[in-house]
């Protein structure tokens, strides 16, 4: 049931031509003293990044948004926002006629093993204690990038039909908010983990996973109740608190990552 349009109307929106970053757009703003439940889309962006600082390539015709939350939730529990966030993308874009997008671990949107939308959720203390949440969300509309060291793809709807950056932008401006309330504050994060693994890749399958402490293989079983990768390897279950996942072999260069923004604890985005 998509959220009703009085929450939707709740949130304010600031549109952009090319800016450097959304979620730097964003940033600015809340030290600035911006309250929060604001969604930023910029039409491109000079320096977009994703996950480890690598490159967001981010040409005209695809979706480039930042939603900024001030006191989501307590701290610890901030990391959560990347499955929320990536529940509402997944059912936004079913919604548009994708029914092959899944959900990759921990923070991409992909169609069969190519990369298609990945989101970035960071954030920044305030004064007086508060925490500012930014989650960012870019999608492949109109183009995907080449040369980027993994497969990607353009988001699409039935029979090849190309998704617009705004019709989906306007279904995730609802979706995220239904899967905020659902998710309460953190409070009930397991409807969240439930629906994010019905939309997993690889669940069941064999994966490898490139962490910090070097490659591991085994068996995707699941998401243990903070949203860590459980990974089956023989006789011992094993829990990943950070990485990045391979359902196909990675390449021999991929590297390791790196520390997500809000450290490389629980359900790290």
């Amino acid at each position: 049931m998509l959220a009703p349009r009085s929450a939707e109307a709740s949130w304010r929106l600031v549109r952009c031509g090319e800016i450097d970053s959304t979620n730097e757009e964003a940033r600015r703003r809340a030290l600035a003293g911006d309250p929060g439940r604001l969604w930023i889309v910029a039409r491109s962006q000079s320096a977009g990044r994703g996950r480890r600082g690598r490159t967001w390539v981010s040409p005209e015709g695809n979706l480039y948004a930042t939603a900024l939350l001030i006191d989501p939730c307590p701290q610890a529990l901030a990391p959560q926002l990347g499955f929320v966030a990536g529940v509402a993308l997944a059912r936004a874009a079913h919604d548009l006629g994708a029914a092959d997008a899944r959900l990759k671990w921990p923070n991409d949107l992909v169609r069969g093993d190519a990369k298609c939308a990945g989101l970035l959720v960071e954030g920044a203390a305030l004064p007086r204690g508060r925490l500012t949440c930014l989650v960012g969300i870019g999608a492949n509309c109109a183009s995907a990038p080449a040369g980027v060291g993994y497969p990607t793809a353009k988001l699409q709807g039935r029979g090849g039909k190309a998704i617009e950056a705004a019709e989906l932008f306007q279904r995730l401006l609802r979706r995220f908010d239904e899967a905020l309330a659902e998710w309460r504050a953190g409070a009930a994060f397991e409807p969240i983990r439930a629906a994010w693994l019905d939309r997993a890749a690889g669940l069941g399958e064999r994966i490898r996973i490139v962490a910090a402490d070097g490659a591991r293989e085994g068996t995707f079983i699941g998401l243990d109740a903070d949203g860590r990768l459980l990974l089956g390897e023989g006789s011992r279950t094993a829990t990943i608190e950070a990485g990045d996942l391979w359902i196909s072999p990675p390449p021999d260069s991929a590297p390791a990552p790196a520390p997500s923004a809000f450290g490389q604890g629980k359900a790290a985005p």
